[in-house]
């Protein structure tokens, strides 16, 4: 892992490990206790402490003369405190504990009559409560108990998980109930906090992150959001018919929906339907404030997550190694789906281990082990030392025509000519590449040889395009796909790779109230004839940098560098890889108001694959030369900065 960067002004650790480290001081060598490499299961499930505390935000989004308070309710061992021990804090912030529930089995959180929770969901307080730590489960403002109004990855939900940080260190006030004066005290906890949370609460705590928050120690962000408006908008192109408003309205609680108009009003208009970057973006972009992160990152993602796409990887992982952020990632095959429901015991044994080494400061070599672990075929799991593997280098790959129209090659050379296709908003992704090798109106499709040797793409592609339209509105796609038979789990079906079985295995200690057992999963598999690789889209108008667009003038050449998701996948020997270039991906954009044809000018344009070897491993795999090829140097992250991110001056 790269080198960790210093923590500054954190409260002390209060552990087994620190003690030993106290001992090692004042006792002779050969008495030295070996210091702790794991936590244990020595304090009682049974008998701990269950509590519900409000933190103040010092926001007040509802509107009502009052700073909002969210609800934070508390499982943690009774013993520590006995003692005069402090314990460490694991934290989920969600919008979900009421409205949706979390996990695969969609767990709500229930309560006794006193307001105190008895059942929370996910097995993160059954299993790390017995071990030592507190666990956190806080309602973001507008959600459950909390006041205020969800502005879904804004201010009010980022500060209002923030404030709980806060208070955990001592900076923040709370009460022991929603409108009452009696304050609650963090007097248990040293204070050292890790943020895990999949989806929408994984998107919190990397939010959480990006302010800096001292205390905050390292965040686990499965399956997450690093700036919204890459989950709503590719480049000015829709990927969804709606907007933030209607994600706010479907997790606010019954009363934040009847006080939160202003806020619903300002989601509307400050993400406008034409995907042009405005400030509601900029407020809700970590990327641009991933300088702040103190805390270390162990990142999660599928990269086949059509939900939460691999586009939050690449800029994200890339700006934490810019500012030397200790990282590490989990990359399946999978769609949106927690590790905990597709790699279960591993995962379960790493995160104990990744928090144990976080939290309560064990030597117990994670920092030291492999930076990556990436899923090669279902439930088949291979290591990188650093990841991107640091042997890669971006490659310029060409299109070039063939003998066929819409059927041409891919390689090294520069290619000429032109290939037109015209938008088809009833097909996608998948048409288009079950028919490569098919002359078809609606794509342009461009192939290697098949290869001689194993080939590996690892990072963020880009795809330059020149494009002429027959219309004033026309939406690009890019694909890479791998040709070539293989076995995948299933992202497409409902479960998106897994399959939900009825037999159960517990992780922890359960009460009445709150089993730690949950059902098991299998990889759900397909046999495919192909496998998309990485994809990217955008709108031809949103083709000068300003995050404006503007309407394309029918007949004129407009050039766009597509931004293609990180991914991380071999190519087998005796498989092809392939650009397609089409219009509409049919489900994952929404087509322009036009249908325009577009033809391409083959000579401008071209793709940028990171290879593991660079040009000359592509050259051999295809029995080419690399003699022409631009150099190229070794990627530190992910990718060069992508262009998604440039904000025009002076829209701060």
């Amino acid at each position: 892992m790269p080198t960790r960067m210093r923590r500054a002004n954190r409260r002390p650790l209060a552990t087994a490990a620190t003690a030993a480290l106290l001992a090692a001081l004042v006792t002779p060598a050969a008495a030295q206790p070996a210091a702790p490499r794991r936590s244990e299961p020595v304090y009682s499930y049974d008998d701990a402490v269950r509590e519900a505390v409000w933190v103040d935000t010092g926001l007040d989004g509802d509107g009502d003369g009052r700073t909002d308070r969210v609800a934070v309710d508390i499982v943690r061992p009774r013993e520590p405190a006995r003692q005069g021990r402090e314990v460490p804090v694991i934290m989920d912030a969600s919008p979900y504990y009421s409205c949706c529930g979390r996990g695969n089995e969609s767990q709500r959180k229930t309560y006794d009559a006193d307001g105190d929770i008895v059942g929370m969901p996910l097995f993160y307080d059954n299993y790390f409560v017995p071990r030592g730590y507190a666990f956190v489960g806080v309602d973001l403002a507008g959600t459950n108990r909390s006041d205020g109004c969800v502005d879904v990855g804004g201010d009010s939900d980022v500060q209002s998980a923030k404030a709980v940080v806060d208070w955990l260190n001592g900076r923040a006030e709370a009460y022991t109930t929603r409108t009452g004066t009696r304050r609650a005290r963090a007097d248990w906890t040293n204070g050292r906090t890790g943020m895990i949370g999949k989806s929408w609460d994984g998107t919190i705590a990397n939010g959480v992150a990006a302010t800096g928050v001292e205390g905050l120690e390292t965040i686990v962000p499965i399956a997450a959001i690093s700036s919204w408006y890459d989950y709503y908008f590719a480049q000015g192109a829709p990927l969804y018919d709606s907007g933030p408003d209607r994600l706010s309205d479907h997790v606010n609680s019954p009363g934040a929906r009847a006080a939160c108009d202003a806020v619903q009003r300002e989601l509307v208009g400050g993400a406008p339907r034409t995907g042009d970057w405005t400030p509601l973006w900029t407020e809700r972009d970590y990327i641009r404030a991933a300088g702040k992160v103190r805390a270390s990152v162990f990142l999660v993602h599928g990269t086949q997550d059509l939900n939460v796409r691999m586009q939050h990887v690449g800029p994200w992982w890339d700006a934490l190694a810019r500012n030397g952020v200790e990282r590490k990632i989990w990359l399946s095959g999978t769609g949106h789906v927690d590790p905990f429901d597709f790699r279960r015991a591993e995962w379960v044994d790493t995160l104990h281990r990744w928090f144990d080494h976080e939290l309560l400061g064990y030597d117990n070599g994670i920092d030291r082990e492999p930076v990556a672990d990436i899923e090669r075929g279902p439930g088949q799991w291979v290591t990188s030392a650093a990841w991107p593997p640091r042997a890669t280098r971006a490659t310029t790959l060409r299109p070039g025509r063939g003998t066929r129209p819409g059927v041409g090659t891919l390689g090294l050379r520069k290619g000429r000519g032109t290939e037109t296709f015209t938008d088809d908003r009833r097909l996608g992704e998948t048409d288009w590449a079950a028919r490569i090798d098919t002359p078809t109106p609606d794509k342009a499709g461009f192939t290697t040889v098949p290869l001689t040797r194993d080939l590996r793409l690892s990072g963020s592609s880009t795809v330059t395009v020149t494009a002429t339209p027959t219309t004033p509105t026309a939406h690009l796609s890019a694909v890479l796909v791998d040709l070539g038979p293989a076995t995948i789990r299933d992202y497409t079906d409902a479960g998106e790779g897994i399959t939900t079985l009825a037999d159960r295995t517990c992780w922890g200690a359960s009460t009445p109230g709150d089993s730690s057992c949950y059902k098991e999963t299998a990889a759900k598999t397909a046999d495919v004839d192909y496998t998309i690789v990485s994809r990217g889209w955008a709108d031809l108008g949103h083709d000068t940098g300003t995050g404006e667009g503007a309407p394309l003038t029918p007949g004129k050449p407009h050039t766009v560098t597509l931004d293609l998701a990180a991914t991380d996948h071999v190519v087998p020997a005796g498989h092809r890889l392939a650009l397609i270039v089409a219009g509409t991906d049919r489900g994952l954009i929404d087509p322009p108001a036009d249908t325009p044809a577009l033809t391409l000018d083959l000579a401008r344009t071209s793709a940028r694959v990171p290879f593991t070897g660079g040009p000359a491993a592509f050259a051999r795999a295809t029995a080419g030369s690399a003699s022409h090829a631009p150099g190229a140097t070794p990627l530190d992250g992910v990718s060069a900065p992508s262009t998604v991110h440039h904000v025009p001056e002076g829209g701060q």
